[in-house]
């Protein structure tokens, strides 16, 4: 089980890797929406739903290529560790 435990271990935190990037620019720029409603006193829920989709969408094309070689690592690391599960 301790190989098992260690690719869990690992997809996990390749998991919190791949989101990372999108979550921040998704946080930081609604933080920037949310202090310019503020100062315009705009109160339009529907606002910054466009600015934060063209942010994530733009980190995801950013950050895919690294996303995806990190992806490629974990499956040859998960087909590696086939045998030594299976084993127990």
């Amino acid at each position: 089980m301790d190989a098992f435990d260690a690719l869990l271990r690992e997809m996990l935190v390749v998991t919190a890797i791949l989101a990372l990037p999108a979550v921040a620019i998704a946080a930081g720029v609604g933080a920037a929406i949310a202090i310019a409603q503020a100062a315009t006193q705009i109160q339009e829920q529907t606002i910054s739903l466009l600015p934060k989709m063209i942010a994530v969408g733009i980190a995801v094309a950013l950050f895919g290529g690294f996303g995806l070689r990190l992806c490629a690592r974990l499956f040859s690391d998960a087909l590696a560790a086939i045998p030594a599960i299976v084993r127990g």
